[in-house]
């Protein structure tokens, strides 16, 4: 019984080296080669770059004050709608002490005009009406009690607006009020109740209060890489998608091109615009970030294959034909004239016909 066992062992052992044999045999034997084909068919080609940028506001405006001083009240929010003329924020005004000691002597020194002008015209007028002095005196020194009183009434107003920002004669126009320059939707209100304020000056740019923006009026802004250029001109279309609303599509048209390129990681690019046809009631924001598609060249119902199927050699470029059927296939080797490529598919502007097959690369089993 046991010399069965044994010999039942054997024969598996056995079975198992000569199959294992077999398979490696068969996994050695050289096999057909197989490549994929391809029908020439016709297509339209469409060669495109795609270009990243922001969508901004074309005229964003900065309310600066019209005197230095603190902010008492803010009357607008950042994403409220306001109109030209419309005030925004009150500015308290904190009086310069050299300023506020010269108004007040000027003020005192009016007076003292004023007075003396005073004097010299009751003066004046009774001795023009004893007709002792001409008319012409008289009303000389009439003019200056007139002008007196004026310079003491410019005075008191200059006075007012060191000390208070305003004046009784501007009251309308008070430079305390900081009222927007533009229509638009205000974008950023930076300063908050209570915040030290200055106005613009040769030594500094003055304190934005608020930032003002027509948001329909929207451009696209990016850059575009030096080799792609030279194919873009003003005026082409583009296709506006943006990163935060992908649902949403919207066309540009392509207005500035920069004259100048800028170095950027190595590279040269230019800068270019493109005015954004908005939608009613439109969900765009400042500062979305966006890319643009725009058609480089394109190519309409013209003979293509795709890419993989086309040999290069140097500057010439060939395809391989295929004849027959079964065993008898064979692979004729074509020279073609090439145009357009997208990346996937390639125009053949000349040596293949349509529903001819070509050959394309070989196929690799997994």
């Amino acid at each position: 019984m046991k010399k069965y066992g044994k010999l039942i062992v054997a024969a598996l052992v056995a079975l198992v080296f000569i199959g294992t044999f077999v398979f490696l045999w068969q996994k050695s034997q050289p096999k057909a080669v197989e490549y994929s084909e391809f029908a020439v068919g016709t297509d339209s080609l469409r060669k495109t770059t795609v270009i990243t940028g922001k969508i901004e506001p074309r005229n964003e405006v900065n309310v600066k004050p019209q005197i230095s001083g603190i902010i008492t009240e803010l009357l607008k929010e950042a994403g409220q709608t306001v109109q030209q003329g419309e005030v925004i924020a009150r500015v308290k005004v904190i009086p310069d002490m050299g300023q506020l000691s010269a108004a007040e002597s000027r003020v005192r020194l009016a007076d003292i005009n004023v007075r003396q002008a005073q004097t010299n015209y009751e003066r004046e007028r009774e001795l023009y009406e004893k007709q002792l002095v001409s008319a012409d005196e008289f009303e000389r020194v009439q003019q200056a009690l007139q002008q007196a009183r004026e310079e003491k009434t410019a005075a008191d107003d200059a006075l007012q607006v060191v000390r208070d920002g305003v004046s009784k004669s501007n009251a309308s126009a008070s430079s305390t009020l900081v009222r927007s320059t533009v229509s638009g939707v205000i974008l950023d209100i930076p300063v908050k109740v209570g915040n030290s304020v200055i106005l613009a000056n040769t030594f500094n740019d003055g304190t934005t209060i608020a930032s003002v923006a027509n948001m329909s009026d929207l451009i696209f802004r990016g850059n575009i890489d030096e080799t792609e250029v030279g194919a873009i001109e003003i005026g082409m279309p583009m296709k506006i998608t943006i990163g935060a609303l992908q649902d949403m599509e919207l066309t540009a048209r392509l207005e500035y091109i920069s004259p100048k390129a800028t170095e950027s990681n190595g590279a040269n690019q230019f800068e270019l615009k493109a005015a954004v046809d908005v939608v009613k009631d439109n969900k765009l924001r400042s500062g979305y970030s966006a890319t643009a598609e725009i058609v480089l060249a394109k190519a309409d119902g013209v003979l293509t294959v795709p890419e993989s199927a086309i040999d290069f050699s140097g500057d010439t470029t060939f395809v391989y034909v295929v004849s027959g059927q079964g065993e008898r296939k064979t692979y004729d080797r074509r020279q073609v004239t090439t145009g357009l490529s997208d990346g996937v598919n390639i125009e053949i502007k000349q040596g293949l016909k349509r529903d001819e097959r070509v050959r394309g690369p070989q196929k690799i089993d997994d």
